[in-house]
């Protein structure tokens, strides 16, 4: 696996939000409904190698893609405060490819980024939701939750 697809797995692997979930290709696969299904991955912004936000894309199984939209870090966390003294002001957060290596740079995130984050992913994927299919997903987590205990860290 990725350092892009443990990222993903670490947030989505799970946390009930889609179901039989899949990481492959630096990307997260997964079905919302039994039409829809939805890609997440990490994407640039102005600087290439600097990985500051999720793409999430809806598509439908047989029509194509229904929406997508994408979540930057520093919309959804904020500037973080670091130790390293370049960097007084805190940073957006962000993984960077260095080389072979990609990893987070300076900042990473904790528990609640992480959870920060699947939640604002969680909402923008109930909009697409048949009514009744969120009751089902909220069902899921709680008997993953008593399953497998908690899974960000």
């Amino acid at each position: 696996m990725t350092k892009l697809e443990e990222e993903l797995y670490r947030m989505f692997g799970h946390s009930g939000v889609l179901t039989n979930a899949k990481f492959v290709g630096n990307a997260c696969y997964g079905r919302l409904t039994d039409q829809i299904r939805v890609k997440i991955s990490f994407h640039t912004g102005m600087a290439a190698d600097h990985y500051d936000r999720l793409k999430v894309t809806l598509l439908n199984r047989n029509e194509g893609m229904i929406d997508s939209m994408e979540l930057k870090f520093g919309d959804v966390w904020g500037r973080k405060k670091t130790d390293n003294s370049n960097f007084r002001d805190g940073i957006i957060p962000h993984l960077w490819r260095d080389g072979l290596k990609t990893d987070w740079y300076v900042y990473h995130p904790e528990k609640q980024d992480y959870r920060k984050l699947v939640d604002a992913v969680r909402m923008y994927l109930e909009v697409f939701q048949e009514p009744g299919e969120e009751e089902r997903i909220r069902q899921k987590e709680g008997m993953d939750a008593r399953q497998t205990g908690p899974v960000m860290g």
